[in-house]
């Protein structure tokens, strides 16, 4: 063998292993894009779950309010009829 065979070899091994590096590094790119991706629909969903659950809390607290002002209002009107709240 020739070392003019042996650099031919060698330029094709290197060209082959840069292929693979190539396809590799492009694997993992894609990899960390489409991580990316599902990290962010994550994100938006939790936000938006979020703002329902901030929602849901002020409904409860106006609700509470409410139920504390009409038993208040029948309280007043009808002292007797009112049973203490279960817990």
């Amino acid at each position: 063998m020739t070392p003019t065979d042996i650099f031919g070899y060698a330029g094709t091994l290197a060209s082959v292993i840069a292929a693979l590096v190539m396809v590799k590094a492009a694997w993992h790119i894609n990899t960390a894009q489409v991580w990316r991706g599902e990290a962010e629909a994550q994100k938006t969903r939790a936000d938006r779950l979020q703002e329902d659950m901030n929602e849901v809390k002020e409904r409860l607290v106006r609700i509470e309010r409410e139920n504390a002002r009409l038993i208040e209002i029948l309280t007043s009107l009808a002292p007797s009829q009112v049973q203490p709240p279960r817990i």
